[in-house]
């Protein structure tokens, strides 16, 4: 099968030439080549570059070298800025970029930002008309995003991380899945996927986490295979899971027969993107 993770982040050390927007507890450095080798390791095809904006924000130029270099190995999703009155311009532009297969807004509380922001409307109709899916991160907010969701009914979704809030460090919270009936009953929204990323983060166990089995059972049931794109959130996983340990649970597990995961490991993904990776 073709696996392909649905989240990665790479980036280069903290320099001058391209300063980080803030500094999380993740490695020093995780560039391109060296999240290609990590995919390599662990028979990774291709991933879904999403351009962090917790260093980068609204600039994707690492993105595209990246990109440039891997271009059959690594597809790219810019976020964009709901404030920028130009932002129907920047996703027409972005469509222009090799690789690039989404766009990506961040509709969390801490962002303050209302389902009916003017700026995030003209992001929804700039995705339907230049196709683009766009990424949704609502952790902690569903029913923003469910909200969202429903005022856009021509716009394709990609929900990230399971739309639960995922730890950035050890352990995971008490009640991991409390928000998981809300992420059920969004499943209804035929212009939704989901991703099933960073899971690993949610258990409470150790490696290689078998008490995620059961929620996700509940997610798979509710959305279908063929609308759950599985992912690792490497590396903002960093310090909860190395890389090895957020892939190798879903290759190793009885939980899933050979054309689930075929469809999870990557199908689902090929599908919601419109790109597959080339060796």
């Amino acid at each position: 099968m073709t696996i392909i993770d649905s989240q990665v982040h790479a980036y280069e050390a903290n320099t001058p030439k391209r300063p980080w927007h803030m500094v999380p507890n993740w490695p020093d450095h995780v560039t391109g080549d060296e999240m290609v080798a990590a995919m390599d390791k662990v028979g990774v095809d291709g991933a879904i570059f999403i351009s962090s904006f917790s260093m980068y924000r609204y600039d994707a130029s690492y993105a595209v070298e990246v990109q440039r270099a891997h271009p059959g190995r690594m597809a790219i999703v810019k976020p964009v800025d709901p404030d920028n009155p130009d932002v129907a311009d920047v996703v027409a532009e972005w469509k222009k970029t090799p690789g690039a297969v989404g766009i990506r807004i961040m509709l969390t509380k801490e962002n303050g930002r209302a389902p009916d922001h003017p700026g995030i409307d003209r992001i929804a109709r700039a995705a339907v008309r230049y196709d683009f899916p766009v990424n949704l991160l609502c952790w902690d907010n569903v029913d923003a995003g469910t909200a969202l969701i429903d005022r856009h009914p021509d716009t394709r979704f990609i929900v990230d991380h399971l739309g639960i809030l995922q730890p950035r460090h050890p352990p995971a919270p008490t009640e991991p899945w409390a928000d998981l009936p809300k992420v059920l009953a969004l499943a209804k929204r035929p212009n939704a996927v989901i991703k099933v990323s960073g899971a690993c983060t949610l258990s409470r166990q150790p490696y290689p986490f078998p008490d995620i089995w059961d929620p996700l059972a509940r997610v798979f049931d509710a959305w279908g295979f063929d609308r759950c794109l599985w992912g690792t959130d490497w590396t903002r996983a960093f310090a909860v899971v190395n890389y090895e340990q957020a892939v190798v649970p879903f290759l190793k597990t009885d939980r899933l027969n050979g054309s689930e995961r075929a469809m999870l490991m990557g199908g689902a993904c090929a599908k919601a993107y419109g790109w597959s990776p080339k060796r």
